[in-house]
């Protein structure tokens, strides 16, 4: 699904604070290292993807910082994208949550900003031009994680939904003319029908 401004998510952005995006580039990647174990620790402490072990966390946090820093460089959200979608497909399974998916991504926005408050502070003016280039790529960034990872759950549900009513219910045969169907859960309108349509067949 693509809005009418993901060609960048830098397009409003005014030009001085555009080209302030390659020093907060280059900023990030010099520091990466420090800035993913800061970020590793504050998910830990904030007891989000305990469904994965240490190792695979500190893999999937190597795996969306670059993709982070890779879309602040370029403006363009589509391979994060499809990146958040692969990552979707491996952690749904393992009982990720979409909250602790956006709180991953909230946490590394704002371990980002802490460290250009720190390499800015002394200069207010620049500070400010700084974040007005920051927040909205990386605002553009979380929604971009959140919205991939909800479509590809639904994708999920959707496809559990269908295999369950494609399975055959048991019918029992009490007497002449009187089956039993077990049934659990709600019997909507299509699914009846569709029973319906098994028993007479």
């Amino acid at each position: 699904m693509t809005g009418p401004d993901d060609a960048g998510a830098v397009g409003a952005l005014a030009e001085e604070d555009v080209l302030l995006l390659p020093e907060l580039v280059a900023h990030l990647r010099e520091h990466r290292s420090l800035l993913r174990q800061k970020w590793a620790a504050r998910i830990t402490d904030a007891h989000l993807l305990a469904a994965m072990t240490p190792q695979e966390v500190f893999t999937e946090v190597t795996s969306v910082y670059d993709n982070y820093v890779a879309v602040l460089e370029t403006g363009s959200v589509e391979e994060l994208r499809h990146y958040a979608r692969d990552l979707s497909e491996r952690i749904i399974p393992r009982g990720v949550e979409t909250h602790e998916v956006v709180g991953i991504v909230l946490l590394l926005r704002d371990v980002l900003a802490r460290s250009l408050f720190e390499k800015y502070h002394h200069d207010f003016d620049l500070l400010n031009r700084v974040l007005d280039a920051y927040e909205p790529a990386a605002n553009r960034i979380a929604n971009t994680v959140a919205v991939s990872f909800v479509e590809e759950r639904e994708r999920v549900i959707r496809q559990q939904q269908d295999s369950l009513r494609e399975l055959s219910t048991p019918v029992l045969q009490v007497r002449e003319r009187l089956l039993i169907l077990p049934i659990i859960g709600v019997l909507d309108t299509g699914r009846a029908r569709q029973l319906t349509d098994q028993l007479l067949a």
